[in-house]
């Protein structure tokens, strides 16, 4: 589901009409440079860059140091740039512009791998775990809690259960790497009483094709997980991420 990037070479002067066109009209040019944005950015310092010094690049045209640096890999996507900044500059959908100029096969081998491996199962795991591990997984824990932990022999963690009010999401390292942490979740939701589930399909709850910039990848993604939903009949859909 590789896109076609957008090529520095072809640009020569255009990045900042395509983030004109991109974003909604003055956007860009309404910035104060006053570094609100970059004072509570996480990313602020590395590679040299923060998020005012982005900006003030985009606006001298400088589009070849702009779609070349690494520190838009560095940018969480958190938005407090946009939160703080007083004229409500959207900073990271110029980051994610400047993203899609990388080759598919040149951006962060992490995200990227991440993004690949969501793709392989409709679980859409990022740990590539297919349907009948995590539900293997979810049942072997669920065991040893009702087993081992005095009080919780009626704790219940459903799988496919139709009709549940709420459809869970679950980040998909946990099943793998640290499965125990699965259990305070459902500890809760059996205390409140909640009538929930998680589905086989689209129980992951990450996407990292988003911040891939891969949107055709990210799109599939989000149809699985909402399909999932849809064809349990739950009515919520809870998203641990």
């Amino acid at each position: 589901m590789a896109e076609e990037a957008l090529k520095v070479s072809d640009l020569k002067g255009e990045f900042r009409k395509k983030v004109r066109e991109l974003l909604p009209k003055g956007n860009l040019d309404l910035c104060l440079t006053c570094g609100t944005c970059s004072g509570g950015c996480p990313a602020t310092g590395l590679e040299g860059m923060d998020p005012r010094k982005f900006v003030r690049m985009v606006m001298l045209g400088l589009d070849e140091e702009v779609t070349t640096t690494p520190w838009v890999w560095m940018c969480s996507m958190c938005q407090r740039c946009i939160y703080a900044c007083p004229m409500s500059v959207d900073i990271p959908q110029m980051v994610g512009l400047a993203r899609q100029a990388w080759p598919r096969e040149t951006r962060p081998k992490g995200i990227l791998g991440s993004c690949d491996m969501a793709l392989r199962h409709d679980t859409c795991s990022a740990m590539g775990t297919s349907e009948e591990d995590f539900e293997f997984v979810v049942e072997d824990v669920l065991a040893e809690v009702r087993e081992e932990q005095p009080g919780w022999e009626n704790l219940e963690a459903p799988i496919n259960k139709k009709g549940a009010m709420y459809f869970l999401n679950q980040n998909s390292r946990e099943p793998v790497t640290e499965p125990e942490e699965m259990v305070p979740l459902w500890k809760i939701l059996h205390l409140v009483g909640a009538d929930w589930t998680y589905g086989t399909k689209g129980w992951a709850a990450e996407n990292y094709c988003m911040f891939l910039q891969d949107w055709e990848a990210w799109e599939h993604i989000v149809r699985v997980k909402a399909k999932a939903v849809d064809d349990l009949e739950c009515k919520y859909w809870l998203n641990t991420e």
